[in-house]
Order: structure tokens, then C-alpha cells, then sequence
């Protein structure tokens, strides 16, 4: 028989808040760096994220490392959205592209239609 041992989150941030950092020390670095060793830190850091247990620790370190944020938030989109975008900003930005889009055309309609000029001979004979 085949027992098979239940998969177990990790608990211990160590390793993914050192690549967190590192994440966001490349993200800052005004040094060009190598995209290849981009790619390696952001892989092993998906693949970091990808075991961790979800919770208070893993939302601590997310909120302080912006960069480890946005890579687990793309890494999750499907199942969650935008889960760590701030609502009030996301609407907001709503609001404002609406707002601009609904001038934008007002503007378009106010142009597209020829002004009316009266005719100086009318009800003159």
C-alpha cells in the first residue's frame, strides 16, 4: 500500500523574505542588471510563494517588499483577482478614466455636428 503524505504549506519565511529582498534591491538598483539573474530570483521566488502558508506572515512581508506583492499578485491573478491592489484606488482610477472617456466623447459628439448658422436672407425678401 501507497501511503501518500498530505502536502504541508511552509511555514518559515526565511528563504522567500530573502528573495523578497533581493527582488526589490533589483527593482531599485540603478545598476542595469543581467536579465538572466532577474529571471532566476523572480523564479525562485514564484516558486517560494507557491509554498507558503497564507497568512498574517506571508501578508506582513508582501506589504513591505512592493515588488514581492505585485509578483504574487500576477502569479495569482486567476484565482484572485488584483487580491492586493488597494479597492479605494483601483475605484477611484475607475471613476476618473469614466470621467475623462464621458468628456472625451461629449466632445467628439459637440464637433462631429456642424454649428447652425442662421441664414442672413431668411424672412427677408
Amino acid at each position: 500500500m501507497n501511503a501518500t503524505k498530505p502536502y504541508s504549506r511552509k511555514t518559515d519565511l526565511t528563504v522567500t523574505h530573502v528573495l523578497a529582498e533581493l527582488l526589490e534591491r533589483l527593482e531599485r538598483s540603478k545598476v542595469p542588471v543581467g536579465a538572466e539573474q532577474y529571471r532566476s530570483v523572480v523564479q525562485h521566488l514564484v516558486s517560494e510563494l507557491g509554498d507558503v502558508e497564507p497568512g498574517t506572515a506571508l501578508a506582513a512581508l508582501l506589504d513591505s517588499h512592493p515588488a514581492a506583492a505585485e509578483l504574487y499578485e500576477n502569479v495569482n491573478y486567476q484565482y484572485a483577482g488584483l487580491c492586493r491592489s488597494a479597492l479605494d484606488a483601483s475605484l477611484a482610477a475607475e471613476r476618473q478614466a469614466k470621467d475623462v472617456l464621458g468628456r472625451a466623447m461629449s466632445r467628439a459628439m459637440n464637433h462631429s455636428i456642424p454649428p447652425h448658422k442662421e441664414d442672413p436672407t431668411h424672412g427677408k425678401s
